[in-house]
C-alpha cells in the first residue's frame, strides 16, 4: 500500500506555549536564510513545512513567511480551535479567526488537549468539522499512554480515537494529515522506535482502507510525534510509512528544526 502512493513529506512545528514575537520573526528569518531549502533562492521544497505558533504569534508568523517563495510548501496552522464558528466563548479562537489569520492548518486532538482540559473523542471529532468548514486541513493527534500501551490497549485506543474522526470526515476530504504521538514518549526523552512507529502507522493506514478505501489510506499522511530530534529523525523517517513528524521542542530552535526537515529530504 505505502509503495503505491508515493506521498510528500510534511514536517509541522509545534511551539506549544513557547516564543515571543521576536523569536518567532527570527525563526521565520532562519526559514527564509539563502541555505533554507525555503530561502528565496531555493528550488522547490521537497518537504512541506507547516509552524503552529501559539495564537498571539500568529501575525507575527504571517507576516515573516509573507516573502517566502516556497507557496504551499511552508506555511503556518493554529493549534487549536473552538467546534462553534462564534459566539461567547472566552479565550477560544474559531476556524474562521484562524483562517483570517492565513492559517491553512489546524492541530486538532492534541494529547495535551486531550489530557490537559478532558477533550473526548466526540469534541475532537466536532472540531474537525468546524476546521474542515472554515477550509482548514485538520491534523488529526492521537496515540496512547505508557498505562495503555503496558495494558496491550494500543490499538483499540488507536481505533476509537481515528474512527471517531472518520465518522465526521466527508469521503471526499482532501489534505487531512494524522499524527501518532505516542503519550509515553512525548515531552519525556523516550522515543518510539522505528518499529513501534511502523507498526502503529501500518494499523492507522490499515484501519482508513477498512473504514474507507485502499486510495484515501495510501494518500493519507502520517506523521510522528514525539521527542523527535534531528539524530533520530532519519532513522525514524526510514520506516515505509511515517511520512514526517509533528516536532515539539526540537522545533524551538529554527536549525534544528530544518535539521529535521533534511532528514525527511
Amino acid at each position: 500500500m505505502s509503495a503505491a502512493a508515493p506521498r510528500r513529506p510534511l514536517v509541522a512545528a509545534n511551539w506549544k506555549m513557547n516564543h515571543l514575537r521576536a523569536d518567532a520573526e527570527a525563526f521565520c528569518r532562519r526559514l527564509l536564510a539563502a541555505d533554507s531549502p525555503y530561502g528565496r533562492e531555493a528550488v522547490a521544497p521537497a518537504v512541506d513545512a507547516v509552524l503552529f505558533p501559539s495564537f498571539p504569534l500568529l501575525p507575527a508568523v504571517a507576516a515573516g513567511l509573507a516573502s517566502s517563495a516556497a507557496g504551499s510548501a511552508l506555511t503556518w496552522g493554529g493549534q487549536d480551535l473552538h467546534p462553534a464558528a462564534a459566539g461567547a466563548h472566552t479565550g477560544d479562537v474559531s476556524g474562521a479567526q484562524l483562517a483570517d489569520a492565513g492559517c491553512t492548518w489546524a492541530l486538532v486532538g492534541h494529547s495535551e488537549r486531550r489530557h490537559d482540559h478532558g477533550e473526548a473523542d466526540e469534541l475532537v471529532a466536532a472540531k474537525i468539522t468546524a476546521a474542515l468548514a472554515s477550509g482548514l486541513q485538520p491534523v488529526l493527534c492521537l496515540g496512547e499512554s505508557g498505562d495503555e500501551r503496558r495494558a496491550g490497549l494500543t490499538r483499540e485506543v488507536l481505533d476509537r480515537q481515528l474512527d471517531a474522526a472518520l465518522a465526521v470526515l466527508p469521503r471526499d476530504a482532501a489534505g487531512f494529515a494524522v499524527a501518532y504521538e505516542p503519550v509515553w514518549a512525548i515531552g519525556t526523552g523516550e522515543t518510539a522506535t522505528p518499529d513501534v512507529c511502523q507498526q502503529a502507522h501500518v494499523h492507522l493506514r490499515r484501519r482508513v482502507a477498512a473504514q474507507r478505501d485502499e486510495e484515501t489510506a495510501a494518500r493519507l499522511r502520517i506523521l510522528y510525534g514525539g521527542s523527535v530530534k534531528p539524530g533520530n529523525a532519519g532513522e525514524l523517517f526510514a520506516a515505509a510509512d511515517v511520512d514526517g513528524f509533528l516536532v515539539g521542542g526540537a522545533s524551538l530552535d529554527a536549525d534544528s528544526f530544518l535539521a529535521i526537515i533534511r532528514a525527511c529530504a
